[in-house]
């Protein structure tokens, strides 16, 4: 019987029996609202970077930082989400995914904790959460005092990529 690698099932392995096992994801807060990514996609976290802006890059694209010896392409997660980020970038936080065998870094306020949260508590993305945040999001988890909105990285970064 083959199995989701995220599923786990009871001693008795009905269908009906399978159980979501947890996600973790990185937590990390721009402007205030609480994002995660999956913690199988971060390769590293970062303090600010001296980085390098590269010219006719579209606007989202801080610039670039080396990271041991590769060229990382920086992205100013506020200006990705549509928000003020003036003197944002030399201040920001680094978090470095790889998407498609291409290293990124997204800048963001803060690195929180990996949170484990349950699956079947993920919700769909609500309505009422702006359009260009929700093509980024595959969905949210209301925790105690907060929402987590869980980023999408091919959405996140698929835009940028094909104007690069």
């Amino acid at each position: 019987m083959t199995m989701h690698p995220t599923a786990t099932t009871t001693t008795n392995g009905s269908a009906a029996s399978v159980l979501m096992a947890p996600q973790d994801y990185v937590t990390m807060s721009v402007a205030g609202q609480a994002f995660g990514i999956p913690v199988l996609l971060v390769r590293d976290v970062l303090g600010p970077q001296r980085i390098t802006r590269v010219p006719l890059a579209p606007p989202e694209v801080a610039g670039s930082l080396n990271l041991r010896g590769r060229i990382v392409t920086a992205i100013d997660m506020r200006k990705r989400l549509g928000l003020p980020a003036e003197g944002f970038v030399a201040r920001a936080m680094a978090v470095v995914v790889e998407h498609e065998d291409e290293p990124f870094s997204l800048l963001v306020d803060e690195v929180g904790e990996v949170l484990s949260v349950s699956a079947a508590d993920r919700e769909v993305v609500p309505a009422t959460l702006s359009a260009s945040w929700r093509a980024l999001a595959e969905g949210v988890y209301r925790l105690d005092n907060r929402l987590l909105i869980a980023l999408n990285i091919a959405n996140v970064l698929d835009p940028v990529r094909a104007t690069i």
